[in-house]
């Protein structure tokens, strides 16, 4: 099991979503710090996309920590802009 790991930008965008939708997100991270290598984003990025309905988290694995950063949680309108951010 990996360890979980929050960006600095994670409350703002966790506190952002309504109370089911939260619990919902942190069980969705219970299995990704199980079994955490999933969908890779498009291009060059080192990041992996995970679904909760309509939302999308983003992260990181760092296999010599073994620990998983998470950096975001939105909707695709919120994640497009986050995405666009990047590069």
């Amino acid at each position: 099991m990996y360890t979980p790991a929050f960006d600095e930008k994670w409350p703002a965008y966790f506190e952002g979503l309504d109370k089911a939708t939260r619990e919902r997100v942190a069980r969705k991270i219970k299995k990704i710090i199980r079994f955490p290598y999933k969908k890779h984003l498009k291009g060059k990025a080192r990041f992996f996309a995970d679904e909760v309905g309509q939302y999308r988290i983003i992260y990181r694995v760092f296999e010599e920590d073994e620990t998983v950063v998470f950096y975001f949680v939105g909707n695709h309108k919120d994640y497009t802009k986050w995405y666009g951010q990047l590069f």
